[in-house]
């Protein structure tokens, strides 16, 4: 029974993400309004991309401290590749 009530657990955690995501939308666009299929389509996938974006700037950010990837400008603009070959560069094991 243990299964059970950890399926339950978990898809309790999954919509109160959900919810939490659903409210943050209209916190940030509170005269919105849409269907089942916009919200779960747009507005939802919206928060999912952002908080895709977040991780990705985490990670761009650890590997340029990491001296494997150069940052190239600024802000939004700022454009990022593989360092060049040097003695401070250290490539990941595959």
């Amino acid at each position: 029974m243990a299964g059970l009530s950890d399926g339950r657990s978990a898809a309790r955690q999954r919509e109160d993400a959900m919810a939490e995501a659903i409210l943050h939308y209209l916190a940030e666009h509170p005269h919105a309004s849409d269907t089942l299929e916009g919200i779960a389509g747009w507005w939802l996938l919206r928060q999912e991309v952002r908080a895709e974006v977040e991780t990705v700037a985490r990670v761009l950010r650890r590997l340029t401290e990491a001296g494997q990837l150069e940052r190239i400008g600024q802000g939004e603009c700022a454009r990022y590749r593989l360092r060049p070959a040097g003695p401070e560069r250290v490539l990941p094991k595959s």
